[in-house]
């Protein structure tokens, strides 16, 4: 989807749900992620979009805010909370076709945005560096983000382009080097 998309844009593919160990942990956007509430994290997407859901195996839909950032497994394009999964009908499956389509975006969605790729993400923090000191050598800027929890996960992000087709060309290179990578925002939180 391009940077702000105009409402009536729509994606498919592949969404997966998210639940326990996040419930109760700060999503990307700052909010406490509450399962129990109709979210969903996307890659770009700008934060407080609303977006339609539509289970193309059973015809279901339903209406979610996107507030975290996700999913980081390749050929998913929507995480799900798990409240938003149950009214699709997509919990059992796990992961689901779907066609989403934008309803709403924030007026802020419109305001300059910065993508980055993800080059990876690690449980192990050195690993985390030794990726991101690479991408550094290769590609000129990269960085490492936590993702909270018990064990924390470090995502390393490459690069800063101010529109997703830049960002869209730098994964290519980065893929091109064998590893996975996939564009996401790089929005501000909300303050909580």
């Amino acid at each position: 989807m391009p940077a702000a998309p105009a409402i009536g844009a729509v994606e498919t593919g592949r969404a997966s749900w998210y639940g326990h160990p996040y419930h109760g942990r700060r999503a990307a956007n700052g909010e406490v992620y509450d399962m129990e509430q109709l979210t969903a994290a996307h890659r770009t997407l700008a934060f407080n979009t609303w977006v339609r859901v539509h289970n193309l195996e059973n015809g279901k839909h339903v209406d979610v805010r996107i507030t975290d950032r996700g999913p980081f497994v390749k050929e998913r394009i929507i995480d799900l909370s798990r409240a938003a999964a149950r009214a699709i009908d997509s919990i059992g499956p796990g992961v689901v076709d779907v066609r989403v389509e934008v309803v709403a975006v924030p007026a802020a969605a419109a305001a300059a945005s910065l993508y980055a790729v993800q080059a990876g993400a690690f449980r192990n923090r050195g690993n985390a560096e030794r990726l991101r000191d690479d991408m550094v050598r290769r590609f000129g800027k990269a960085r490492l983000v936590p993702r909270e929890g018990v064990e924390p996960v470090w995502r390393v992000l490459v690069g800063e382009c101010p529109s997703a087709q830049e960002a869209e060309e730098l994964a290519a290179r980065i893929r091109a080097g064998n590893a996975d990578s996939f564009v996401v925002r790089l929005d501000q939180p909300a303050s909580p």
